[in-house]
């Protein structure tokens, strides 16, 4: 079986329109991002992201600034232009098997780490959502992913 690392790149999956309601999940589309106090580069930078695709979620906006709040709970604001709408997670939790199938007997593909970033390519109603990693497409409970709501339902692409 192949582990995965943090090393992932994710790429595209499904756009989200400005109009849809706060809070909504982006990812960041860049691999630097300031993270500021507040929005304007007047601000002090708190922080600097440098994964790209890594998800957040978008809390407040003003004019074409986002406040965005990590994984780990870090608030700051960012410059739209620098976030997607292409959906993504990071693995949580230990380590997950990805599988085959949306089923826990379902064989695995892969094994991730914490940490991995992944293209969402789809969540049902219930807990499976697909993803994609570094060319491998399968099937994990959203409860091994942040970045997707309890319950969201995401169209396969």
């Amino acid at each position: 079986m192949l582990a995965l690392a943090m090393a992932c790149v994710p790429v595209t999956l499904l756009a989200q329109d400005e109009s849809s309601p706060l809070p909504r999940f982006a990812s960041l589309d860049s691999r630097e991002i300031n993270l500021r106090a507040g929005p304007g580069t007047d601000y002090p930078i708190l922080w600097v992201y440098q994964r790209k695709g890594l998800p957040v979620e978008i809390v407040r906006e003003f004019e074409n600034w986002r406040r965005i709040r990590d994984r780990d709970g870090t608030l700051g604001w960012v410059q739209q232009n620098l976030l997607s709408g292409k959906r993504t997670a990071v693995t949580v939790g230990e380590t997950k098997a990805m599988r085959r199938e949306p089923d826990e007997a379902a064989p695995p593909i892969a094994y991730l780490e914490p940490g991995v970033i992944a293209k969402i390519r789809e969540c049902r109603g219930d807990d499976w959502c697909r993803i994609e990693v570094q060319g491998y497409s399968g099937w994990i409970t959203r409860d091994g992913l942040w970045g997707v709501r309890d319950g969201e339902v995401i169209n396969a692409d």
